[in-house]
């Protein structure tokens, strides 16, 4: 059920009196530059979808409200975990946290209090999720997870660096360098991955696990920030990773559901397509994100991430935005040197940088894309057509035999392996963040 707007502003204000250590010196009824409800400022709409839908967007003043109050709220049971760091070493925090994942709140001697909140909002399955769709979603997902994933990973990722204000975060805790480029994308596939796993995000999966410990680090890197980056002005940004900005990454599957039955005129999903939805919409539950930012609808759907492209303001610098693209557009991604690999990360990044283009800018923002270094040569769609004819037939092979009965069992047994050696390439995830790696000032961020 939505809340009040009185009452979500009570919620955004109420973290500086519950968690003084980390949000006392924010001034939570101070309009962030980041956010833009003016037609005269260029917001991170695409040109088209601007000229199209964002005077309604501007003109509903609830909703508005609603985009400025969620810009500037965090993840109040995480954070106030992290905010526990002057207490309790970085290591303990992270221990307890595991511990209680792995063997329950009762297994973690003298836990504290925000400790407790933080595992019990997790474990408190709310009555909107059906979790028999969201087991049918992982299912479904799977043969995404396997087959095409791995090619347009790197894709996705940069699709998080079109704006200052909502990458900033990445540039200051050292993700430029390459070996950590590398193991945010790693963590990244790794935790999306995990969830598609039979069991992954119960109680005791891996997946809930997973995103327990993405956001400790969401709220790690906030408190870091806030405390140890001097240059960070929340007058400019806001807070670091609001629960906002996560929304975009978290419910991607969701929104290309949706856009595809909206472009075929429909309003209301087919079954298969609500599961790929739910599955999202509780994935995003367990990393701290409130319903309504979780619409069901694809109407709904489309409607949100409008309205935060529609209000983020447009925000471009070449040192935090084109840095953290180059770095991730030319990393080498596989652990060894021989030719095959050397193959597939070519093949790989070309495929990616054209996913980039037709899933986040389209035909219409090129300029977008060759300022961002990402606009694609005829020899990246040589290679993306080339790689489109090893990942489309299984995408499509598997995807027809998931609907034919004992075939189905047979592939997903199959599609299960392939995803467990997709895990071990990935690496261990330890979805932490080294505050001594942050860089301590922000270069022509304004």
């Amino acid at each position: 059920m939505t809340q009040s707007l009185d009452a979500l502003w009570e919620k955004v204000r109420a973290q500086k009196t519950r968690i003084p250590s980390l949000y006392g010196d924010i001034d939570f009824d101070a309009t962030p530059e980041r956010f833009t409800d003016s037609m005269d400022v260029r917001s991170t709409l695409p040109a088209h979808f601007a000229r199209k839908y964002r005077k309604k967007i501007l003109a509903d003043h609830e909703k508005v409200e609603r985009a400025r109050a969620y810009t500037l709220l965090g993840d109040t049971v995480a954070d106030a975990y992290a905010a526990l760091m002057p207490a309790y070493s970085f290591r303990d925090l992270i221990g307890m946290l595991k511990k209680a994942c792995d063997e329950g709140l009762d297994a973690v001697p003298d836990a504290p209090q925000e400790l407790v909140d933080f595992i019990t909002a997790m474990e408190t399955t709310p009555d909107w999720v059906d979790m028999e769709l969201v087991r049918e979603g992982a299912r479904l997902s799977r043969n995404q997870m396997a087959n095409l994933a791995p090619y347009v990973i790197r894709g996705a990722f940069v699709a998080t660096f079109m704006n200052k204000y909502s990458g900033l975060p990445m540039a200051i805790t050292g993700t430029l360098a390459n070996d950590s480029v590398n193991r945010r994308i790693n963590e990244t596939a790794s935790f999306f991955t995990t969830a598609t796993l039979p069991g992954a995000l119960e109680r005791f999966g891996p997946g809930f696990k997973a995103a327990a410990m993405v956001r400790l680090m969401h709220s790690m890197v906030r408190f870091n920030i806030l405390k140890r980056v001097k240059k960070w002005d929340p007058a400019i940004y806001g807070i670091p990773i609001p629960q906002v900005d996560q929304m975009p990454a978290g419910t991607m599957p969701a929104y290309l559901a949706a856009f595809k039955a909206m472009r075929k005129g429909r309003k209301h999903f087919t079954r298969n397509e609500r599961a790929i939805v739910e599955l999202s919409r509780y994935q995003c539950f367990l990393l701290g994100l409130p319903e309504e930012l979780l619409p069901a609808e694809a109407p709904d759907i489309i409607d949100t991430m409008l309205t935060y492209s529609g209000t983020l303001r447009e925000g471009y610098d070449d040192e935090t935005c084109g840095e953290l693209t180059r770095a991730t557009m030319s990393v080498y991604r596989p652990k060894d040197n021989k030719l095959t690999s050397k193959v597939h990360n070519l093949v790989e990044r070309s495929v990616s940088k054209v996913f980039f283009n037709q899933a986040f800018l389209g035909k219409n923002d090129k300029s977008k894309a060759k300022e961002m270094g990402v606009e694609p040569h005829l020899l990246d769609y040589a290679l993306s057509s080339i790689g489109s004819l090893f990942i489309m037939p299984r995408l499509i092979a598997y995807r027809t035999l998931q609907d034919i009965p004992v075939a189905n069992k047979i592939a997903d047994r199959i599609l299960v392996r392939r995803i467990n050696e997709l895990l071990v390439d990935y690496g261990h995830a330890e979805f932490t963040t080294d505050a001594a790696q942050y860089t301590p000032t922000i270069k022509n961020a304004t």
